[in-house]
């Protein structure tokens, strides 16, 4: 296949493809068509010929070239493919783009060190498991990391402890190997129903650029569980501009991550952690 995109990324040989995909033609022919010279229209069609596009046909003096179907089809099959994958990401790549006009909004508006103080964000999801495993998955480390990180980070590191007054440290890893970090401190842990805590996120300097407090409600809904996400900013710097027009899109991230993660199951749920009561 790498021989036929190849031998396809040439604008002349591409021409001959199309002038063979009518007939099967001569090499003269072929040349008189495309205006180049026979030497240099033979080079082009013997790459076309190793790449298993076209047929060469000895007729007495003449060489007569005819293209073939199968290596087309094949190609059609591994573009179509590709299509397929970029439809299915679709929403993916809208994201991107909504993060890039919020980028440029929050942007204009952080013109002062306060900017976006008392902002509000509300996120709500439909889990398919008990309030008590839900609670798992945010109050035990190594569950919270297989799912908090917005993509295409990764968690590299995660602690927290599920108490009033317990620490909670989040730090995420992008695929340049650029670090963010936030830290913070539990309020309120009632399981499995109600988490409240505080992340300051930090510069690379350790300097906080905005805090975030987040107030956590999962109440019985059926057979699964409805879960109510509660942010409010402060503290905001004109340096976080970036990150506070992240914070719609990759919370919505991460709660489809969440999800994704309960629905398959996740095989190291462990079942000795209580929490704690404020």
């Amino acid at each position: 296949m790498d021989q036929v995109i190849s031998a396809l990324g040439d604008n002349a040989r591409w021409r001959l493809v199309e002038l063979l995909a009518e007939r099967p033609r001569s090499v003269g022919e072929l040349a008189g068509l495309t205006g180049q010279r026979q030497p240099q229209t033979t080079k082009h069609l013997q790459t076309l010929a190793r790449a298993g596009l076209v047929t060469v046909f000895p007729l007495g003096q003449r060489r007569v070239y005819a293209l073939e179907a199968q290596p087309l089809r094949d190609l059609r099959e591994r573009v179509d493919d590709l299509i397929s994958a970029v439809e299915a990401h679709a929403a993916d790549r809208e994201a991107l783009a909504n993060y890039r006009t919020a980028i440029d909004r929050e942007a204009a508006a952080a013109v002062r060190p306060h900017w976006a103080d008392g902002r509000t964000y509300t996120f709500e999801r439909e889990l398919a498991a008990a309030a008590a495993l839900v609670w798992q998955y945010w109050t035990d480390a190594e569950l919270l990391a297989a799912w908090w990180a917005p993509v295409p980070m990764t968690v590299a590191a995660c602690s927290i402890t599920p108490e009033p007054g317990g620490s909670i440290v989040v730090e995420f890893v992008d695929p340049e190997g650029v670090r963010y970090r936030s830290e913070g401190s539990v309020a309120v842990a009632v399981a499995p129903g109600r988490l409240v805590f505080e992340l300051r996120v930090l510069d690379d300097n350790g300097r906080i650029t905005f805090t975030g407090h987040h107030d956590l409600a999962l109440t019985t809904a059926g057979a699964g569980t409805r879960l109510r996400l509660e942010l409010s900013i402060s503290a905001t710097e004109t340096e976080a501009a970036q990150q506070i027009a992240g914070i719609e899109t990759g919370w919505g991230q991460v709660l489809d991550n969440l999800a994704a993660a309960i629905r398959a199951g996740d095989s190291t749920t462990h079942t000795d952690n209580k929490g704690a009561r404020s």
